[in-house]
């Protein structure tokens, strides 16, 4: 399978290159979001793809956005996204692409954890808190928390690092009352996906999503949601012997080439997290297809 590192219309005007989505403008109230197959770790893009990561994403995306529209609003028009393109270009945009509405998107990843992982377990190693959100004593790596909690980070461009932030910090940026109604969403969207997906044999650990407003100032959801580009997905089967062993399970989305980068070296050294990044063998590239692969796979049985 051949993958597409960049997209190139040449009848839309580029209005960004994002760690995986080249958003082009449709006239002035539209974008069109075409999926690369680009595989961005550590907050910087590898140069190597992912073949049919791009199809995926979107396959997994609009399948969550369907699932949860009763929840909030979401961004797509329902429009084909092969209407807006000459004929010439269709292939590049072809079952990776969203129409969607243009929005004001927010400054905050809204991210929710169901389960220590990841930053969140290395900061509550420190302190017994995760972006200031205190959580009780004895806790494990890969535990499950008592309850959901929204961890705000906030949105770094290409190449640099997001950062957590408490929910102080969102009022400040973007207003008490918006950043509790993000917050009260966030939580919502997760609860209904982590239980969908359990009965799929997936726990999602955590996820992000991303909310712009509409011309009316109505909170809409956005960008990606759910994909195992955005969130950690467990198998089920796996989840209680990595709990005895204080490990991360395995996981259906980019952990795996995640754990391969934190034992890579960059001329003899261990690989500092940024970029460039170490080149990623190919039997390393065809495993995490494959997780991706079957994370959809489960989810649409």
């Amino acid at each position: 399978m051949s993958a597409l590192l960049e997209s190139r219309l040449h009848s839309l005007p580029l209005l960004a290159r994002g760690k995986v989505r080249d958003n082009y403008a449709v006239g002035d109230d539209r974008l069109l979001m075409v999926a690369s197959d680009r595989l961005s770790a550590f907050d910087v893009i590898l140069g190597e793809p992912i073949p049919g990561k791009g199809e995926l994403l979107t396959q997994v995306a609009l399948f969550w956005f369907d699932r949860l529209r009763s929840v909030v609003p979401n961004h797509l028009t329902g429009d084909d996204p092969l209407s807006v393109v000459a004929a010439d270009e269709r292939d590049q945009v072809r079952g990776r692409s969203m129409l969607v509405k243009r929005l004001r998107p927010l400054p905050v990843e809204a991210v929710v954890r169901g389960y220590l992982a990841g930053s969140g377990w290395k900061e509550y190693q420190a302190s017994g808190t995760v972006c200031g959100v205190a959580l009780p004593a004895g806790l494990g790596n890969a535990a499950k928390l008592p309850e959901p909690i929204f961890t705000p980070a906030t949105k770094a461009e290409a190449g640099e690092h997001d950062e957590n932030i408490d929910f102080d910090t969102t009022v400040a940026m973007i207003g008490a009352g918006l950043a509790d109604k993000v917050r009260s969403v966030s939580i919502e969207l997760y609860r209904q996906a982590a239980g969908f997906a359990a009965g799929k044999g997936i726990i999602i650990a955590d996820t992000k999503f991303e909310f712009g407003l509409d011309e009316h100032g109505e909170l809409t959801l956005m960008d990606e949601v759910l994909t195992p580009d955005s969130s950690r997905y467990w198998p089920v089967e796996s989840y209680e012997a990595a709990l005895r062993t204080g490990s991360n399970p395995p996981s259906f989305d980019k952990q795996f080439v995640r754990d391969w980068l934190e034992q890579a070296t960059v001329d003899g050294q261990a690989w500092n997290k940024r970029a460039p990044a170490p080149n990623v063998p190919a039997d390393v590239i065809d495993r995490t297809a494959a997780k991706y692969r079957e994370a959809f796979a489960r989810l649409s049985a």
